[in-house]
């Protein structure tokens, strides 16, 4: 099955490398240090129901890194609205400055880069799972059994920015496609998204993209009263969510349809991510 990624025809398309350079920057000058953030527009989101799909962001996801099955980097929660319906919620890894995985891990497997982005280095993992109980997201995954994969993914030679091919008795999750992003390209699912509606920028530089439009950040998030989710536990994520439930494009909050499945077009269940005590509730 393809990605069966929607695109907008006739209209430009920007790449990452396209905004730095548009902002008098170079992808990766000597010396400067990148502070990648995620801007996820809920008024844009649906969930993909409108273009009666699954949540094409997942699926670019689940491509693009030979994701095992069922396991979702983004998974997209069904929210209530106070005064009635339902609005859609992506949830992927937040990349925290201040993230519970890396303060917890015992064997230095779980770390920052220098621009903010926490990584894992499978090969250092021992799969204790202190990062999964730490994340109060529950934005990590553990490789129970041998992944199944089709067969070119073993062919990828491993690292922490691209985890390919999934390694047995490890943690792994999102990590912003650092693969693509140092090619001065976007991550996957912001380019894989119908609706636009993920925005991928530098916070230093204060600009950030959806592939179709470049805004200037700070301003983007001040003036749509942007918010980053459990903020108040201290994590300080670098996603940002502006509230709506899809009426962009003519969505109700009473629209009663659900989001779609994905599909894996490899089998595998080797995976499990509700391990541990979870102090906040299994609820997103």
């Amino acid at each position: 099955m393809g990605l069966g990624i929607v695109a907008a025809a006739g209209l430009p398309v920007w790449t990452m490398g396209q905004v730095l350079a548009a902002n008098n920057e170079a992808v990766h000058p000597r010396g400067r240090r990148r502070a990648w953030a995620f801007v996820i527009d809920l008024r844009r989101c649906e969930g993909c129901v409108t273009i009666d799909s699954p949540p094409q962001c997942l699926q670019a996801c689940i491509q693009v890194h030979y994701i095992p099955k069922g396991e979702k980097w983004i998974e997209i929660y069904e929210k209530g609205l106070p005064g009635g319906g339902k609005y859609f919620i992506p949830s992927l890894c937040y990349q925290c400055e201040n993230a519970p995985c890396v303060n917890v891990c015992p064997v230095a497997a779980t770390y920052h880069t220098e621009e903010g982005v926490v990584l894992i280095d499978a090969y250092r993992c021992i799969g204790c799972r202190l990062c999964m109980a730490a994340c109060p997201y529950q934005r990590r995954f553990f490789n129970w059994g041998e992944p199944e994969l089709p067969p070119e993914a073993y062919f990828t030679k491993y690292t922490p920015k691209y985890p390919v091919p999934a390694i047995k008795g490890t943690v792994i999750k999102c990590e912003f496609c650092p693969h693509l992003y140092e090619k001065g390209l976007l991550p996957a699912c912001v380019t894989a998204c119908p609706m636009k509606a993920l925005y991928f920028g530098d916070l230093d530089e204060d600009v950030a993209t959806n592939g179709e439009e470049i805004v200037m950040l700070s301003k983007f998030l001040d003036d749509n009263d942007a918010y980053r989710y459990k903020e108040e536990l201290g994590t300080q994520p670098r996603t940002w969510y502006i509230p709506g439930h899809g009426q962009a494009f003519g969505r109700q909050p009473d629209d009663i349809r659900n989001v779609k499945e994905n599909e894996w077009p490899w089998g595998g269940d080797g995976w499990n991510r509700r391990v541990g005590m979870w102090p906040w509730g299994n609820d997103f």
